[in-house]
């Protein structure tokens, strides 16, 4: 017997993800590369640039893998998720050291980022059927 899909809820949400990160990571690597390297916390000990290429080839893998590996849809989601957590200490610090960049020109704008991570999390969770009460296939 075939294994039913998952609600179309998490494959969409899975799909926009995917495409979300490859765009991103691609955006890394080339044409916000010099706005993403502003934002690196001056603590971090690896050249801005080297995190910002590191950081891109990540989201690139990621958002692949949530794409064309469907089966790994939760092994996926959690890694997705696992990384926001760890990006999470350069947008606190993007907040604290009022670092304009990528459309966050505003204290208002870099406090509302942080409050938006928990949600980028739950919905990277959901896209894995992770959430408690998520339906798993």
């Amino acid at each position: 017997m075939a294994a039913e899909a998952p609600p179309l809820t998490q494959q969409l949400v899975r799909w926009g993800w995917g495409v979300g990160l490859v765009l991103t990571g691609t955006g890394h690597l080339t044409v916000v590369r010099e706005e993403f390297r502003s934002q690196v916390p001056p603590w971090v000990p690896i050249d801005a640039d080297d995190v910002v290429l590191l950081s891109g080839a990540a989201e690139i893998a990621l958002g692949l893998g949530l794409l064309a590996l469907p089966k790994e849809r939760r092994r996926m989601a959690a890694l997705t998720a696992a990384f926001l957590v760890a990006v999470f200490p350069g947008n606190i610090a993007q907040y604290r050291n009022r670092v304009d960049g990528l459309g966050l020109d505003t204290d208002g704008k870099r406090l509302g980022r942080l409050f938006l991570q928990p949600v980028l999390c739950a919905t990277a969770l959901h896209a894995g059927g992770l959430l408690p009460g998520a339906r798993r296939r």
